[in-house]
């Protein structure tokens, strides 16, 4: 196989460089900077406003969001778009190699959850709370269970369904749902996670099934770690 040797070009789309071959260099090379992953991460269920992912990314300037959306532009992994009218304002998605980060970004999320220095208390956006569930979703506990869910999460809406072993999630809205949800997105992590009642949020429809739902997640057990004092 004839190794590629890259091109001046094509090594300044990439600021800082670990100058080492490895691609898992070359990953954080490309998504390693600071906010990178988790610009990504509100990607992941289409294309969002800048005004939108400034909101979800708490703590984040103005200057430093456009900076990492033109970064992962240059780099292939996002790209600017139009919404068609009547909205006719410009969006950012990712494309869709950026879209194959998903799957790296649910997998160290979960490596991240057995950490015992996790703070759970901090700000949630609502697709962090759709990917933490489709993270966290157990096909055996989740057995034959099939139903159609509606997620309102700060006035966003979801939909997702369970079928067939796996939990599948998108943005926009159930034509039927057999159970929604609306509030938060703490207080649906939660339900889901810290058994917290339903009363924490809005919840409609069988709450038969919606009780079932809410114990097809488990967290990975925490690390053995000394905490920090």
């Amino acid at each position: 196989m004839k190794l590629e040797k890259a091109t001046k070009d094509s090594l300044a789309r990439v600021k800082r460089q670990y100058d080492d071959a490895c691609g898992l260099a070359h990953a954080l090379d490309l998504i390693g900077e600071r906010w990178a992953l988790l610009v990504l991460r509100e990607l992941a269920y289409g294309a969002r406003r800048f005004s939108e992912l400034k909101a979800d990314l708490p703590g984040i300037s103005a200057n430093v969001l456009t900076q990492r959306l033109t970064d992962l532009e240059v780099r292939g992994l996002v790209r600017r778009t139009k919404l068609p009218p009547p909205a006719s304002v410009q969006v950012y998605e990712a494309t869709p190699w950026g879209l194959e980060a998903a799957p790296l970004i649910r997998a160290l999320g979960k490596w991240a959850a057995r950490s015992p220095w996790h703070d759970t208390s901090l700000s949630f956006s609502p697709i962090s709370a759709m990917m933490s569930m489709e993270t966290m979703f157990d096909a055996d506990r989740a057995g034959d269970l099939a139903m159609t869910l509606s997620f309102v999460l700060n006035g966003t809406a979801f939909a997702a369904e369970v079928r067939d072993g796996e939990f599948r999630a998108w943005r926009g809205v159930a034509p039927a749902s057999d159970v929604k949800f609306e509030g938060e997105p703490r207080m649906l992590a939660g339900i889901l996670y810290g058994g917290a009642p339903f009363e924490v949020m809005s919840v409609t429809g069988d709450l038969t099934l919606a009780a079932r739902f809410a114990d097809i997640f488990e967290l990975p057990p925490k690390v053995d770690a000394p905490l920090p004092g």
